[in-house]
């Protein structure tokens, strides 16, 4: 990376870095995709069962993950320092932590998974899919965790194309395994849903397997010697991770467990029609979700080495581009949703009523697409100067004191039902954009002070 000056050269930087994370992140997420489809190939109950199994994971992942992520700004602040002697240390004791963390996972996942879903009062099939599925999902759990480290320290460095070979890689593993374990093909045997989850977890072998074989291939990564030279396990290191990356990860888990409980909440409430149809909403607009998102991503590494060089107006003018293309981009995709929402959720399911129920959820699911691409954008750009902490707490207000609580009245309370809960997400997101806005001009005023 460099230090850029003029206009056209940020554009430049920002670019180069930003399209290989959003193509990596939308081959992350079409993994996910192809879950769903061929899971409702097979019937609904397998479809609802994917939902259910998927919206218990998610959070915690999305939740633990975040902790991992505090590697892309440490690195980003090294680099922007010339501290590159200090990136091996910080990658080694972040392995160390997301082994930590993996192993905690699938131990806590063989003691609370059951009675998560017995308190669902689910139909014996979608419980009994869900459950396997996600023990299909645990064989892969260590292997995603360190993987993501892996991928944080490529990201940092701004070499984010090697993120993106290694995930465009792992796409066709990704359908082969789904395909096969699925459908019993080639061998293998028939698991309906289940299949997908032992076909992720997979998966997430094969990126691993890949993101170590690119730290011996590329000399600018060889040169770090990491898994060459170990070095002990740090609890000093530990906290400085942990310091920016608990609040990172309970931000991120706050949002997308407001997902995940939408989906519970409608699984205890509402048909299995409703839980499928709800599932697609959610599949497609993650996918859409996947531009904003690599916006906040670039934005954290561009804003984490301006700030670390001391070039702040450079770190302002990073967030201004990031954030207003984000908005301009999920303009155009609100557009094209709401004329091929029928057609996009025919994709999913056979089931008429599932694709209109689908079609009518897309309508409410719209709304929030701006909301969520200036709230993505706005954290990213705080990432990008380690404040973590005050964005964690109006990520807590916005999701779980506004949205929840508003949402699950309007659904339980009304004759809105599903949709009220998706009103409830809309009225959540806008209230954390709002909310990271005003954080972002705080810290901009107090660099001018401080000047």
């Amino acid at each position: 990376m460099y230090h850029a000056d003029t206009l056209k050269e940020k554009m430049h930087l920002f670019l180069r870095i930003l399209w290989p994370i959003m193509v990596t992140q939308i081959s992350l997420s079409m993994m996910n995709l192809v879950d769903t489809i061929m899971a409702g190939r097979v019937g609904t109950n397998d479809l609802a069962g994917v939902a259910i199994g998927a919206s218990v994971w998610s959070p915690v992942f999305t939740g633990m993950n975040g902790v991992t992520l505090a590697v892309t700004p440490i690195i980003a602040h090294h680099l922007g320092r010339n501290e590159q002697n200090k990136i091996h240390n910080t990658v080694t004791q972040a392995i160390y932590l997301a082994l930590m963390i993996a192993i905690a996972i699938i131990i806590a996942g063989l003691f609370v998974v059951s009675p998560i879903l017995n308190l669902m009062d689910l139909d014996p099939k979608v419980q009994y899919i869900a459950a396997n599925y996600l023990g299909g999902l645990a064989f892969g759990v260590i292997p995603l965790f360190i993987s993501n480290v892996l991928r944080n320290f490529y990201d940092g460095q701004g070499l984010t194309r090697i993120s993106m070979f290694i995930t465009i890689l792992a796409v066709p593993f990704n359908i082969f395994f789904n395909y096969s374990l699925i459908f019993g093909k080639f061998g293998f045997p028939e698991l309906g849903g289940i299949g997908a989850g032992y076909a992720t977890g997979l998966t997430y072998w094969v990126i691993l397997i890949a993101s170590i074989f690119m730290l011996f291939k590329i000399e600018n990564i060889r040169r770090h010697r990491v898994f060459i030279d170990w070095v002990k396990p740090s609890l000093l290191s530990f906290k400085e991770q942990l310091k920016i990356g608990v609040p990172i990860g309970l931000s991120i888990f706050f949002e997308a467990s407001i997902f995940s409980v939408v989906t519970l909440l409608i699984g205890a409430m509402f048909s299995t029609v409703v839980i499928a149809a709800n599932q697609v909403v959610i599949s497609f607009t993650t996918l859409i979700f996947m531009i904003p998102l690599s916006l906040s991503m670039a934005l954290t590494i561009v804003v984490g080495f301006s700030v670390g060089g001391k070039r702040l107006d450079n770190a302002k003018h990073y967030g201004f581009l990031g954030v207003l293309s984000g908005l301009g981009v999920l303009s155009v995709t609100a557009i094209f949703l709401y004329f091929n929402r029928m057609s996009i959720a025919g994709w999913y399911s056979n089931d008429t009523e599932v694709i209109h129920y689908a079609g009518s959820l897309f309508l409410i699911a719209i709304l929030f697409q701006l909301s969520d691409g200036a709230q993505a954008g706005l954290q990213g750009v705080l990432r990008g100067y380690k404040d973590v902490k005050v964005p964690f707490f109006i990520a807590f207000i916005s999701y779980w004191i506004l949205g929840i609580p508003i949402g699950y009245s309007l659904a339980r309370f009304t004759d809105l039902g599903p949709f009220g809960l998706w009103i409830g997400i809309s009225i959540g997101l806008t209230g954390a954009a709002i909310g990271f806005l005003i954080r972002l001009k705080i810290i901009y005023r107090k660099q001018k002070q401080a000047v």
